[in-house]
């Protein structure tokens, strides 16, 4: 009688064994066997990591082995078990692979194919065809659309983390308890014996020290060193933590009324501001969606305040970007003077402390958050939702879709919820975030993510004019490796564009993203529909880049930039400055965060910026989704062209005082997951 060796792989992580019964049966072309036990109950079989293997006996050949069925049958209590992968060898020696990466929970089944990714198209026989629906409809009951809010993009139907489907849960609920991990981070720092002094002011910038985590040779104790000079307010819009917002000036707009008079001492080139304007030397950075945002007022002990100013910057001769005038709102008047460089000293630190506040609220909700964070998780529920397991597109991108759903859910229930950790130290918290995510909405374009058309359309792009913008140089590189990998994958599974046109799976994919999780707003740009494989590998690229590239830029410097307090106030506690010449070092420290947001927003900045326990980097896919021979070239060939990036970055930050890593694949996350 035919015998097949079947092979079973166990899950590393804590608790994914099992000691339920566990049943196999085979669906093959020309019949089905019988239902087999694999494991009873004390067998130590499918314990945590293990790879175990049978011998299946049939009464006949079964045929080419299309679908195998894996049953798990309650023997006491729940025991959840993730199935790695099966593999079967056939009586004629062949070998096929079943890749799972699942729990099977309860008194569940799962049915699986073999590893060969097929396109619609590819299923002739009506057995794969159903499976292949049965599937995506079972998904489609679990990965729901909800609005959390309105004019946000749509997100996951689920209250907590719990309430999520068992595969996309984090392995341990723990490590991403964010009121947990922000006290343990402020206990790892020891400033959690500041916490009693919530309401109280620091004494002066030194006092700020005392819960300063002085790690030497670092870019948090350079900033430190370093923050009150203009060159280095400068650097921090090209390669901060928000490298997104600084754009070429092209017109002084009306509402900012700089004259040559106000800036004539800060130009070196014997040109006039228009003069310097038109040869590209001038920047400007707009905090306009700041303007009308409530400030923070859920505690009534503290008034906290915000502001939307206008920064103007310019490229002096030695090619650094510097701050040449400041408007702390955007109307202007008398009382809402622009404030200079040649300005009394305290007059033009306050006003560069107001801009780097604005820009720690715009980095935080709307460049994080909804940028990076929101949308992966619109990407994440589309592929749930209408790509099978056996379909290349989701085999390319789950890797990069994974945790996203749950730690935005746990943002949800914890961090950016009412009354959440995110109300307690911020001026945004308590619904501004929510203002502003709303009004940041009509800027996400689908364009806006294409990294280097974004680039170009703010001016920035060129290398001689710009010659130390890191966050451009790493972030194009890391897009056309990823692109060429996209490109890749396409070319072996879609043979013509025709071929992309007529897959419905594709097509019901990106109509999900555009009508869900952007609304259907046309002015977004985002694809209805996709018709060619050069447009396809675009989308491919713009949905990995996003989750790994894009926000390992924006997240994991944040403890780095905003360590040092007075460099990144959350909250101010007096309004800005309406006249020059009255500001003192006392009323600065009164209005940076008092004792108590400090240390909560430095155990906040700590907590964002470490990477996950087992943390996989962009390239690394332990998972095999794949098995053809020719995807795993093209995986090798990705992460070859990595390391060339990282080698390539490592040189040029050799010697650095301020080196830009953030972009250096070997510290780029798969997916966005902290």
């Amino acid at each position: 009688m035919p015998s097949y060796t079947v092979t079973v792989a166990t899950g590393s992580q804590w608790f994914a064994g099992t000691d339920d019964y566990v049943y196999l049966t085979l669906q093959g072309t020309s019949g089905c066997s019988e239902r087999h036990l694999l494991d009873k109950p004390f067998y130590n079989d499918f314990e945590r990591g293990a790879v175990d293997s049978y011998d299946v006996t049939v009464e006949e050949d079964l045929g080419e082995i299309q679908l195998i069925k894996i049953e798990k049958r309650k023997y006491w209590y729940q025991d959840d078990w993730y199935l790695k992968y099966v593999t079967v060898k056939t009586p004629v020696g062949d070998y096929l692979e079943f890749p799972c990466y699942r729990w099977i929970t309860d008194e569940k089944e799962v049915v699986l194919r073999d590893g060969r990714a097929k396109l619609p198209r590819d299923d002739k026989t009506q057995i794969l065809k159903q499976h292949r629906r049965k599937e995506l409809e079972s998904r489609q009951k679990m990965y729901r659309w909800k609005e959390w809010h309105p004019g946000f993009p749509l997100s996951i139907d689920a209250h907590s983390h719990s309430e999520l489907p068992r595969d996309i849960q984090f392995d341990n609920e723990k490590g991403i308890d964010f009121i947990l991990n922000y006290t343990k981070a402020m206990e790892n720092l020891y400033i959690n014996r500041f916490m009693h002094m919530f309401q109280s002011s620091w004494s002066d910038f030194a006092d700020f020290e005392r819960i300063f985590v002085r790690i030497s040779n670092t870019i948090s104790e350079y900033v430190m060193q370093h923050w009150k000079e203009d060159f280095m307010f400068g650097y921090q819009f090209l390669n901060g933590c928000n490298p997104v917002l600084i754009r070429r000036c092209t017109e002084i707009p009306k509402k900012l009324p700089v004259t040559m008079d106000m800036v004539e001492c800060s130009l070196e080139r014997n040109l006039t501001l228009e003069e310097e304007v038109k040869q590209g030397n001038i920047f400007i950075v707009d905090y306009e969606l700041l303007d009308g945002v409530d400030a923070n007022k859920t505690d009534p002990c503290t008034i906290q305040y915000l502001a939307a100013p206008i920064c103007l910057l310019y490229k002096n001769l030695e090619n650094k970007i510097v701050p040449i005038a400041i408007q702390l709102g955007q109307k202007p008047g008398p009382d809402n003077p622009i404030f200079l460089p040649s300005d009394a000293t305290y007059d033009w630190l306050l006003a560069k402390i107001w801009v780097r506040s604005s820009d720690f609220h715009i980095h935080q909700t709307v460049t994080h958050l909804l940028r990076t964070h929101l949308v992966s998780e619109v990407f994440s529920i589309a592929m749930f939702r209408q790509l099978p397991a056996v379909h290349p597109l989701f085999k390319l991108l789950v890797p990069h879709m994974r945790f996203t759903i749950a730690i935005n859910t746990k943002a949800r229930e914890q961090l950016i919820c009412e009354c959440g950790l995110f109300d307690k130290a911020n001026a945004t918290g308590g619904g501004g975030h929510v203002q502003m995510v709303q009004k940041a909405m009509k800027d996400l374009t689908y364009r806006s993510l294409c990294f280097p058309e974004e680039i170009k359309a703010k001016g920035m792009d060129s290398k001689e004019d710009i010659p130390y913008y890191y966050y451009r140089d790493d972030g194009i590189k890391v897009w056309e490796a990823i692109k060429s990998f996209a490109e890749d994958v396409i070319h072996i599974y879609y043979e013509s564009d025709e071929v992309v046109c007529e897959d419905v799976e594709l097509q019901a994919f990106v109509k999900d993203i555009y009508v869900y999780g952007m609304r259907g707003v046309k002015a977004s740009g985002f694809p209805k529909m996709i018709k060619t494989r050069e447009t396809l590998a675009e989308y491919l690229t713009v949905i990995i880049f996003t989750a790994s590239a894009q926000h390992a830029a924006v997240n994991f410097g944040q403890y780095d930039w905003c360590s040092w307090i007075p460099n990144a106030p959350p909250t101010m506690r007096c309004p800005p400055p309406t006249e020059k010449g009255t500001v003192t070092i006392e009323q600065i420290v009164e209005s940076l965060p008092d004792r108590g947001r400090s240390c909560w927003h430095l155990g906040a900045v700590w907590a964002l910026s470490q990477f996950q326990d087992k943390e996989l980097f962009l390239g690394m896919y332990p998972d095999e989704h794949f098995v053809e021979k020719p995807v795993k070239e093209a995986m090798a060939k990705f992460r070859k062209n990595l390391d060339e990036i990282v080698n390539t970055i490592t040189e040029r930050n050799k010697n650095k005082k301020l080196p830009y890593y953030y972009l250096s694949p070997d510290r780029i996350p798969n997916s966005v997951a902290v």
